[in-house]
């Protein structure tokens, strides 16, 4: 059962926080509700971009292809995000692929009956505005994550991102309530998985995790801290 504090910190870590419960209404009146099974496309790279997204349950990630053909997880979306693309262009188009982890519900509102009501409402067109620029931040971060950290560095960005999204804290530390397999960690920096086995070996040794069945305990937040340079973002930009 989810408790009240549990909801307010998941509410203010999605992105819908940026916009007032008013405006996050008027938002959902013009959305159309997707039920969509686990591993779906949402949209693909190189679809035509004109909708954006609001996740009412379950979980969507976003990736991007390297010239090479592999891939790259650079976010995870869930209950109470939005994703998507706007351009102002009348011919723009995805920049990644979306696509389910579990089955989802998805809310689909178009950019034209966006810009109704943004021109309607002076106060949702700055917040979105905010959100746009939130979103280009997050984005920015993560390349930052997989260019100049190196892998260690982006691997302990990585793991910092999974606690603020999906952290418990217990007596042991900040467990990680969401399960991923190296390879999946792997995704996420853009490595082998034989590499990140090496690395989180690294990391447990040095006392920075515990690993149980595949299920990550930060110990010393610190250390990964101090290992990718930390700039002590605020929760909802360093997250996943």
């Amino acid at each position: 059962m989810t408790t009240a504090h549990q909801q307010t910190e998941c509410r203010s870590i999605c992105n819908s926080s940026l916009f007032s419960d008013d405006n996050l209404q008027k938002l959902q009146q013009i959305m159309y509700f997707q039920n969509l099974n686990a591993n779906v496309n949402v949209f693909r790279e190189g679809d035509s971009a004109g909708s954006l997204y609001f996740i009412q349950s379950g979980k969507v990630k976003l990736t991007k292809l390297s010239e090479e053909g592999k891939e790259y997880i650079m976010s995870l979306f869930h209950e109470g995000d939005f994703f998507g693309q706007l351009d102002p262009s009348p011919k723009a188009f995805h920049q990644f692929t979306a696509a389910t982890i579990e089955k989802c519900v998805v809310g689909v509102f178009q950019k034209s009956d966006l810009e109704v009501l943004l021109w309607q409402h002076g106060d949702l067109a700055i917040e979105f505005v905010n959100w746009m620029s939130f979103m280009h931040r997050l984005t920015q971060t993560k390349f930052r994550d997989l260019v100049m950290l190196g892998k260690p560095g982006a691997l302990c960005s990585t793991l910092i991102r999974l606690s603020n999204t999906y952290g418990r804290k217990d007596e042991k530390g900040i467990h990680i309530t969401m399960k991923l397999t190296n390879s999946e960690l792997a995704d996420y920096i853009g490595c082998a998985r034989e590499s990140v086995n090496r690395m989180l070996g690294d990391l447990r040794r040095a006392g920075a995790i515990l690993m149980n069945d595949g299920m990550i305990t930060i110990t010393n937040l610190s250390y990964l801290q101090a290992m990718c340079r930390c700039e002590l973002c605020p929760k909802n930009l360093c997250r996943m």
